[in-house]
Protein backbone atom coordinates (compact mmCIF):
# COMPACT_ATOMS: atom_id res chain seq x y z
CA UNK A 1 0.00 0.00 0.00
CA UNK A 2 2.84 2.39 0.84
CA UNK A 3 4.26 1.80 -2.64
CA UNK A 4 0.94 2.78 -4.25
CA UNK A 5 0.24 -0.69 -5.62
CA UNK A 6 -3.21 -1.07 -4.08
CA UNK A 7 -6.50 0.75 -4.52
CA UNK A 8 -7.76 3.02 -1.74
CA UNK A 9 -7.45 1.43 1.70
CA UNK A 10 -10.87 0.41 3.03
CA UNK A 11 -10.26 -0.78 6.60
CA UNK A 12 -12.55 -3.65 5.64
CA UNK A 13 -11.59 -7.32 5.65
CA UNK A 14 -12.41 -10.12 3.25
CA UNK A 15 -12.38 -13.68 4.58
CA UNK A 16 -10.11 -15.85 2.44
CA UNK A 17 -11.61 -19.34 2.35
CA UNK A 18 -12.20 -22.23 -0.09
CA UNK A 19 -15.83 -21.16 -0.41
CA UNK A 20 -18.18 -18.56 1.00
CA UNK A 21 -19.16 -19.43 4.56
CA UNK A 22 -16.31 -21.90 5.10
CA UNK A 23 -13.90 -21.34 8.01
CA UNK A 24 -11.44 -18.69 6.77
CA UNK A 25 -7.77 -19.41 6.29
CA UNK A 26 -7.01 -15.76 7.04
CA UNK A 27 -8.38 -12.24 6.62
CA UNK A 28 -7.16 -9.73 4.05
CA UNK A 29 -7.68 -5.99 3.64
CA UNK A 30 -10.18 -5.51 0.84
CA UNK A 31 -7.90 -3.17 -1.13
CA UNK A 32 -5.35 -5.99 -1.51
CA UNK A 33 -7.71 -8.69 -2.80
CA UNK A 34 -7.11 -8.11 -6.52
CA UNK A 35 -3.38 -7.56 -6.03
CA UNK A 36 -3.10 -11.10 -4.67
CA UNK A 37 -5.76 -12.54 -7.00
CA UNK A 38 -7.91 -13.67 -4.06
CA UNK A 39 -11.34 -15.01 -4.92
CA UNK A 40 -13.95 -12.58 -3.61
CA UNK A 41 -17.73 -12.59 -3.31
CA UNK A 42 -20.28 -9.85 -3.90
CA UNK A 43 -24.03 -9.34 -3.92
CA UNK A 44 -25.77 -7.26 -6.62
CA UNK A 45 -29.41 -6.30 -6.97
CA UNK A 46 -31.35 -5.61 -10.14
CA UNK A 47 -33.78 -2.89 -9.11
CA UNK A 48 -36.73 -3.39 -11.45
CA UNK A 49 -40.17 -1.86 -11.94
CA UNK A 50 -43.06 -3.63 -13.64
CA UNK A 51 -44.99 -1.18 -15.82
CA UNK A 52 -48.17 -1.65 -17.81
CA UNK A 53 -46.34 -2.78 -20.93
CA UNK A 54 -42.64 -3.01 -20.08
CA UNK A 55 -40.23 -3.87 -17.31
CA UNK A 56 -37.85 -1.06 -16.47
CA UNK A 57 -34.52 -1.26 -14.66
CA UNK A 58 -32.65 1.16 -12.42
CA UNK A 59 -28.98 2.00 -12.99
CA UNK A 60 -26.77 3.91 -10.58
CA UNK A 61 -23.83 6.12 -11.57
CA UNK A 62 -20.76 5.56 -9.44
CA UNK A 63 -19.09 8.55 -7.87
CA UNK A 64 -16.08 9.98 -9.72
CA UNK A 65 -14.09 9.48 -6.50
CA UNK A 66 -14.56 5.70 -6.41
CA UNK A 67 -11.28 3.79 -6.55
CA UNK A 68 -12.69 1.24 -9.00
CA UNK A 69 -14.77 2.10 -12.10
CA UNK A 70 -15.30 5.78 -11.19
CA UNK A 71 -18.16 7.53 -12.95
CA UNK A 72 -19.46 4.38 -14.64
CA UNK A 73 -23.00 3.04 -14.55
CA UNK A 74 -23.68 0.17 -12.17
CA UNK A 75 -26.52 -1.98 -10.84
CA UNK A 76 -28.86 -0.15 -8.49
CA UNK A 77 -27.24 -1.97 -5.56
CA UNK A 78 -23.99 -3.88 -5.30
CA UNK A 79 -21.17 -4.51 -2.88
CA UNK A 80 -18.51 -6.91 -1.72
CA UNK A 81 -19.31 -9.38 1.04
CA UNK A 82 -17.10 -8.46 3.99
CA UNK A 83 -15.85 -10.91 6.58
CA UNK A 84 -18.60 -11.90 8.99
CA UNK A 85 -21.38 -10.79 6.63
CA UNK A 86 -23.84 -13.06 4.82
CA UNK A 87 -25.21 -12.53 1.32
CA UNK A 88 -28.53 -11.36 2.80
CA UNK A 89 -26.73 -9.01 5.23
CA UNK A 90 -24.87 -7.44 2.32
CA UNK A 91 -28.02 -6.96 0.23
CA UNK A 92 -29.77 -5.17 3.09
CA UNK A 93 -26.75 -3.05 4.01
CA UNK A 94 -25.93 -1.95 0.47
CA UNK A 95 -29.60 -1.37 -0.41
CA UNK A 96 -29.92 1.09 2.42
CA UNK A 97 -26.62 2.86 1.76
CA UNK A 98 -26.75 3.09 -2.03
CA UNK A 99 -30.47 3.41 -2.78
CA UNK A 100 -32.27 4.31 0.45
CA UNK A 101 -34.23 1.04 0.44
CA UNK A 102 -35.45 0.00 3.88
CA UNK A 103 -34.41 -3.32 5.36
CA UNK A 104 -37.91 -4.79 5.21
CA UNK A 105 -38.24 -4.16 1.48
CA UNK A 106 -34.62 -5.06 0.71
CA UNK A 107 -35.24 -8.38 2.43
CA UNK A 108 -37.71 -9.21 -0.36
CA UNK A 109 -34.93 -9.31 -2.96
CA UNK A 110 -35.20 -12.62 -4.79
CA UNK A 111 -31.98 -14.65 -5.15
CA UNK A 112 -31.40 -15.51 -8.80
CA UNK A 113 -28.18 -17.51 -8.83
CA UNK A 114 -24.65 -16.30 -9.43
CA UNK A 115 -22.31 -15.17 -12.17
CA UNK A 116 -18.53 -15.28 -12.21
CA UNK A 117 -15.98 -12.65 -13.16
CA UNK A 118 -12.39 -13.67 -13.95
CA UNK A 119 -10.33 -10.93 -15.61
CA UNK A 120 -7.10 -9.01 -15.35
CA UNK A 121 -7.37 -5.47 -13.99
CA UNK A 122 -4.84 -2.66 -13.53
CA UNK A 123 -4.69 -3.48 -9.81
CA UNK A 124 -4.44 -7.26 -10.24
CA UNK A 125 -6.83 -10.14 -10.91
CA UNK A 126 -10.56 -9.83 -10.33
CA UNK A 127 -11.73 -13.32 -9.43
CA UNK A 128 -15.23 -12.82 -8.10
CA UNK A 129 -18.51 -14.63 -7.66
CA UNK A 130 -21.51 -12.29 -7.73
CA UNK A 131 -24.77 -13.42 -6.14
CA UNK A 132 -27.61 -11.90 -8.14
CA UNK A 133 -30.93 -10.70 -6.78
CA UNK A 134 -34.04 -9.20 -8.37
CA UNK A 135 -35.92 -6.62 -6.33
CA UNK A 136 -39.27 -5.42 -7.65
CA UNK A 137 -39.90 -1.81 -6.73
CA UNK A 138 -43.03 0.36 -6.84
CA UNK A 139 -43.49 2.69 -9.79
CA UNK A 140 -43.11 5.76 -7.57
CA UNK A 141 -39.87 4.59 -5.95
CA UNK A 142 -37.02 7.13 -6.10
CA UNK A 143 -33.52 5.92 -5.12
CA UNK A 144 -31.57 8.02 -2.63
CA UNK A 145 -27.87 7.38 -2.00
CA UNK A 146 -26.82 7.77 1.64
CA UNK A 147 -23.09 6.97 1.54
CA UNK A 148 -21.83 9.20 -1.28
CA UNK A 149 -20.83 6.29 -3.52
CA UNK A 150 -23.57 7.02 -6.10
CA UNK A 151 -24.19 10.41 -7.70
CA UNK A 152 -27.37 9.79 -9.69
CA UNK A 153 -29.79 7.14 -10.93
CA UNK A 154 -31.47 6.30 -14.20
CA UNK A 155 -34.58 4.23 -14.92
CA UNK A 156 -34.63 2.65 -18.40
CA UNK A 157 -36.69 0.13 -20.35
CA UNK A 158 -35.07 -3.27 -20.87
CA UNK A 159 -34.19 -2.65 -24.56
CA UNK A 160 -32.28 0.44 -23.42
CA UNK A 161 -30.61 -1.57 -20.67
CA UNK A 162 -29.40 -4.00 -23.34
CA UNK A 163 -28.02 -1.13 -25.40
CA UNK A 164 -26.23 0.32 -22.38
CA UNK A 165 -24.38 -2.89 -21.52
CA UNK A 166 -23.42 -3.35 -25.19
CA UNK A 167 -21.62 0.02 -25.34
CA UNK A 168 -17.90 0.11 -24.61
CA UNK A 169 -17.26 3.83 -24.95
CA UNK A 170 -18.92 7.14 -24.14
CA UNK A 171 -20.28 8.68 -20.97
CA UNK A 172 -22.68 5.85 -20.13
CA UNK A 173 -20.49 2.75 -20.07
CA UNK A 174 -21.67 0.10 -17.60
CA UNK A 175 -19.18 -1.70 -15.38
CA UNK A 176 -18.24 -5.22 -16.46
CA UNK A 177 -19.72 -6.66 -13.28
CA UNK A 178 -23.08 -4.93 -13.73
CA UNK A 179 -23.14 -5.73 -17.44
CA UNK A 180 -22.98 -9.46 -16.72
CA UNK A 181 -25.64 -9.13 -14.00
CA UNK A 182 -27.97 -7.27 -16.39
CA UNK A 183 -27.23 -9.75 -19.19
CA UNK A 184 -28.22 -12.56 -16.84
CA UNK A 185 -31.53 -10.80 -16.12
CA UNK A 186 -32.24 -10.32 -19.84
CA UNK A 187 -31.59 -13.99 -20.58
CA UNK A 188 -33.60 -15.27 -17.60
CA UNK A 189 -36.57 -13.13 -18.62
CA UNK A 190 -36.49 -14.25 -22.23
CA UNK A 191 -35.31 -10.92 -23.68
CA UNK A 192 -32.49 -12.64 -25.56
CA UNK A 193 -33.70 -15.70 -27.44
CA UNK A 194 -31.59 -18.90 -27.43
CA UNK A 195 -31.40 -18.78 -31.23
CA UNK A 196 -30.31 -15.13 -31.34
CA UNK A 197 -26.91 -14.48 -32.97
CA UNK A 198 -24.16 -14.71 -30.38
CA UNK A 199 -26.33 -16.30 -27.69
CA UNK A 200 -23.78 -19.03 -26.92
CA UNK A 201 -21.03 -16.46 -26.41
CA UNK A 202 -23.29 -14.35 -24.19
CA UNK A 203 -24.24 -17.38 -22.13
CA UNK A 204 -20.54 -18.15 -21.66
CA UNK A 205 -19.97 -14.65 -20.27
CA UNK A 206 -22.27 -15.26 -17.34
CA UNK A 207 -21.32 -18.91 -16.84
CA UNK A 208 -17.68 -19.50 -17.80
CA UNK A 209 -16.31 -23.06 -17.70
CA UNK A 210 -15.81 -24.53 -14.23
CA UNK A 211 -12.06 -24.77 -14.89
CA UNK A 212 -11.95 -20.95 -15.07
CA UNK A 213 -14.31 -20.31 -12.15
CA UNK A 214 -12.45 -22.57 -9.77
CA UNK A 215 -8.90 -21.44 -10.43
Amino acid sequence: AADGLLTAWRDEHYAVAPELGAPPWFFLERAAARFFGIRTFAAHVNGVVRGDDEIRMWFARRSATKAIDPGMLDNLVGGGIAAGQSVADTVIKESGEEAGIGASHAGRAQPAGAVHIHREQPDGLQHETIFIHDLWLPADFAPACRDGEVVDHRLVALPDAARLIAADEGADVVTADASVVVLDFLIRHGRIAPDAPGFTALEALRHPPASVRGR
